[in-house]
């Protein structure tokens, strides 16, 4: 399992691109994915709704559990990926590309978020 490098990751098992235009895409970890086995079921945040960093803001269901999605940063929902709504299955089989979740217009900038090499280090514990 590989973590991108040029992404930043949360403790929640979060990613983050790299904010253009104070704009960042979020998605969840492959090691989440996989821990959550096959996703049926995605609640995102709506445009417009306001997340703040640490607290939850959707859910993915999977044929073993519910999980909470935790926003990363605090900001704006500017987007919400549709497809993975339509099609769950995408967050397991592309975590980092077409299965991404939703944008946030950054309210400031993020913290407490990890290297790849730091959230690699922190899965492998």
């Amino acid at each position: 399992m590989s973590n991108p490098q040029q992404l930043r990751y949360s403790k929640e098992h979060e990613w983050l691109s790299a904010v253009e235009d104070g704009v960042a895409t979020i998605g969840i970890t492959e090691h989440a994915a996989n821990a959550l086995g096959d996703i049926v079921y995605v609640q995102l945040p709506e445009v417009g709704d306001t997340v703040t960093a640490g607290e939850t803001c959707g859910e993915l269901e999977s044929t073993k559990s519910v999980s909470d999605l935790y926003a990363p940063v605090t900001g704006e929902v500017v987007a919400a990926n549709q497809d993975v709504v339509d099609d769950p299955s995408l967050v397991n089989s592309a975590p980092f590309e077409g299965g991404w979740l939703f944008k946030v217009r950054l309210a400031g900038e993020p913290d407490d978020l990890l290297t790849a090499d730091e959230y690699t280090a922190f899965t492998a514990g």
